[in-house]
């Protein structure tokens, strides 16, 4: 993770660039296959303001920052866009809501891989750019592969309950109001290991945008 207090206003700018696409996609797709919750409650804008959770997109981020003094890992989210699943045309379409928050989150990390190495392999090598655009990545990578765990509330959860049998899926919903206690110990317990699984791809990512070349 980066080291700098300028860095760590990079990863607050990726945080909000991720969260909101993230929570986004849920209700574009949500809407896209039936269910038109999102866009009766205004959640089918970009515009920030609607997705921001005053604690998960802002206090929490800071605090970890403070806190790390910006040497670890740091979290966020926004406000959950509402998805009604009994509006949805059919129950697999869950799962297509589901995938759409992580998905979005490694598009967006692609994307930003791709112009830190076509900025840097025509020229335009300004470091906190860079930089600015390997965070971004960063960021969108772990948001995209945290929320496909199969803890409740984040997205692998819905569709891990997708391949449960409906007797497995009622005793797994008797868990789902502790699910927040489950990420924080993982998170205790796992965090680390879960970090350094990633840091291979990260220095990969650094070096088609020039950092390890």
């Amino acid at each position: 993770m980066p080291t700098s207090w300028r860095d760590a206003i990079y990863i607050i700018i990726g945080l909000i660039i991720g969260v909101i696409l993230h929570e986004y996609m849920h209700g574009r797709v949500a809407d896209w296959r039936g269910d038109h919750t999102a866009r009766a409650a205004g959640r089918l804008t970009l515009n920030p303001i609607p997705h921001i959770d005053p604690f998960g997109t802002v206090l929490l981020p800071l605090v970890l920052l403070i806190i790390t003094q910006g040497r670890g890992p740091v979290f966020g989210y926004a406000k959950p866009v509402p998805v009604n699943p009994y509006f949805l045309k059919h129950r697999r379409d869950m799962v297509l809501v589901a995938v759409a928050g992580p998905a979005t989150n490694f598009t967006i990390a692609g994307v930003f891989t791709l112009i830190g190495f076509i900025s840097f392999h025509v020229g335009l090598r300004n470091v906190p750019l860079l930089t600015l655009f390997y965070v971004i990545a960063e960021i969108n990578i772990i948001l995209g592969i945290f929320n496909l765990l199969p803890i409740p509330p984040l997205d692998g959860s819905h569709v891990l309950e997708y391949f449960l049998s409906s007797k497995a899926q009622a005793q797994y919903e008797r868990i789902a109001p502790f699910g927040f206690v489950f990420v924080l110990i993982f998170l205790w317990v796992l965090g680390p290991a879960f970090f350094s699984l990633l840091d291979p791809l990260f220095r990969a990512i650094a070096s088609v945008m020039g950092f390890a070349t």
